[in-house]
């Protein structure tokens, strides 16, 4: 059978590239090694946190299914930052492990998506156009685009100390030659290394020697709809001991890592225990998560204590712990290595600049975690499903949030190290906030067809409900001034606004927050706002298709060289790459003038 789009791997952007393809009405097959472990969370069972949970939030606005799967399988929820301004508060849901994978295989299962069990060993590719991919045991799969989210098992080799196997994570076989495609058709590859903590049998921790963290209640959700668990089980908090660093210091030698064994470059911002041990030397301790990996499940998870030391030594490291010293592991911790492509050869929609109608989404682009996957599984999706139909690529622009901005960083900066998403790289971040991803995004779902159109009526009309409620607390006077500076005041909130002069329709939760949002941080948003209006105005500099940089005069070689490999669309694009000056970019907004002329 001849498919529009097939998608390599069953991870978090595999899922949400053939769900976003799906969306657009055409033929759609996910090849993975083992259909068994599609949506599996081999790492912390959690979706959400500081930067991640602004993107599942975009996600859920987009029409992915991220957020559904984590909400109804949520049994814990916290918002983190929560004293910190709207920019910075972050949903974390932990979810149970298991029943994630099977509700994200059951959502799959509402669109017409083919399942191929196969490992992909390569692209289809005949006299410089993608006909599909071939499996290891012959099969040619015809395609009219491809999506590769191979996550970490391409060319994957685990390590437990200083041994290895190939392996795309615990216990599973990796992809053994689709490196070789990707590089045959002018793809750089470069290594990186993730790794994941020991999981530890839950009778086997003293809990009453832990920190308990209680669920919030009421749950928060991404949807808007938590699950019937969300506030089920409580979390937990340890910290190393003197002789937890002890034991790691004085085995180094033991690390594939510091003996020089793995090549692949880590995350700086999810640091390995003896990375941490090492790096901030002057801390006695360094805090803990243990969590719960299920509401079944006999395992606990240990955030936090990633590592590839030896199993062995990971015993006496665990016991070292508060709660633990009679703790038993039923997974060790381990190191993975991977192939990953250079993201600055792919476009902002993430289609190869070598290939047309090749995508790539997730780890292989150089991204760690399940959040940071599944918002490019849904824009690569979107955009090979585009292909199939002859319409052209779609992409978010950096202002639009935490998507944009992550492919814009990626595909126009590039990176040396497995990129995570934080607040802090979001210049808009007051503007582009969580809780206003509907509004911002859901107008986009609606045109590329991902959403139905009356999910847009529906943003639109709560939006009027919170300007009219805007509008009435500026006509209304409270204590000698408008609601709205009363309600900007640090002490007071809208509930006691509204207990006093109830609006005439009470407002939603959801509406009450925005109100209060939007009075209370009303002059940064205005200051935001022509921030954006400046990023514009750099955005209306177009920069011509074929534009030949080396005939520009006055850019500097390494501005030649880095414009003609990432060819920005724009000079604001241009202003981004690493390396290019001020001059640069002078010397560039004089000859587009020239040539406008």
């Amino acid at each position: 059978m001849r498919y529009d789009v097939v998608v390599v791997g069953g991870g978090h952007a595999g899922l949400e590239a053939a769900w976003a393809a799906a969306a657009l009405g055409v033929r759609v097959a996910l090849v993975t090694i083992n259909p068994e472990r599609i949506g599996m969370m081999p790492c912390n069972p959690a979706v959400g946190g500081p930067g991640k949970s602004q993107l599942v939030a975009e996600l859920t606005a987009l029409g992915g299914l991220m957020g559904r799967a984590a909400d109804a399988t949520a049994i814990h929820t916290r918002v983190l930052n929560r004293s910190k301004g709207p920019a910075v508060q972050s949903l974390r849901v932990q979810v149970d492990r298991d029943l994630y994978a099977l509700k994200a295989r059951e959502i799959l299962e509402e669109r017409p998506i083919e399942v191929i069990r196969g490992e992909v060993a390569s692209l289809w590719v005949e006299g410089g156009r993608l006909l599909g991919v071939r499996t290891v045991d012959g099969r040619g799969i015809p395609a009219k685009a491809v999506v590769v989210a191979g996550g970490t098992f391409l060319g994957g080799v685990v390590w437990y100390g200083r041994r290895s196997r190939p392996a795309g994570r615990q216990g599973e076989p990796p992809a053994r030659f689709l490196s070789r495609s990707l590089e045959a058709v002018g793809h750089t590859l470069r290594r990186f290394k993730t790794g994941t903590p020991p999981r530890i049998r839950a009778d086997s921790v003293e809990f009453s020697e832990l920190l308990v963290v209680p669920p919030e209640v009421p749950p928060g959700s991404f949807t808007g709809s938590p699950g019937p668990h969300a506030a089920k089980l409580p979390t937990w908090q340890t910290r190393t001991t003197p002789r937890t660093h002890r034991l790691i210091l004085e085995n180094l030698h033991l690390s594939p890592l510091y003996a020089g064994d793995i090549v692949g470059i880590g995350p700086r911002y999810c640091p390995s225990i003896e990375d941490k041990v090492v790096r901030f030397a002057d801390k006695e301790s360094h805090l803990l998560f243990v969590e719960p990996d299920g509401l079944a499940t006999s395992e606990v998870y240990l955030q936090g204590f990633s590592s590839s030391l030896p199993p062995e030594l990971q015993e006496e490291m665990v016991r070292s712990l508060p709660g633990f010293g009679r703790a038993v592991i039923q997974r060790y911790a381990y190191a993975v290595e991977y192939d990953s492509l250079d993201p600055t050869e792919l476009t902002r929609g993430l289609q190869s600049r070598f290939l047309p109608g090749l995508f790539a989404a997730g780890q292989v682009n150089g991204t760690s975690g399940y959040e940071e996957a599944a918002a490019q599984g849904l824009l690569a999706g979107l955009n090979a499903a585009r292909y199939a139909l002859g319409l052209s690529e779609v992409h978010l622009p950096r202002e639009s949030g935490y998507i944009g901005v992550m492919v814009d960083d990626l595909v126009g900066r590039g990176t040396d190290e497995p990129y995570r998403m934080m607040t802090s790289r979001v210049e808009l971040r007051l503007l582009c906030r969580a809780d206003n991803a509907d509004e911002r995004l859901v107008p986009l779902a609606v045109e590329w067809g991902l959403r139905p159109r009356e999910d847009l009526e529906a943003v639109r009309e709560k939006y009027r409900r919170v300007e009219a409620e805007l509008r009435r607390l500026e006509a209304l006077r409270v204590d000698g001034v408008s609601g709205l500076v009363w309600l900007r005041r640090p002490e007071n909130t809208y509930r006691t606004l509204a207990e006093r002069f109830p609006p005439p329709v009470p407002l939603s939760p959801e509406e009450a927050y925005q109100v209060e949002v939007r009075a209370k941080y009303a002059g940064y948003i205005e200051r935001q706002e022509r921030l954006r209006e400046k990023l514009r105005d750099l955005e209306a500099f177009r920069i011509p298709e074929g534009l030949e940089f080396p005939r520009v005069p006055g850019l500097s070689r390494e501005a030649v060289e880095k414009l003609s490999r990432v060819r920005p669309r724009t000079v604001a694009e241009a202003a981004r790459i690493p390396g290019i000056r001020d001059s640069d970019l002078t010397a560039l907004l004089v000859h587009l003038r020239v040539l406008s002329r």
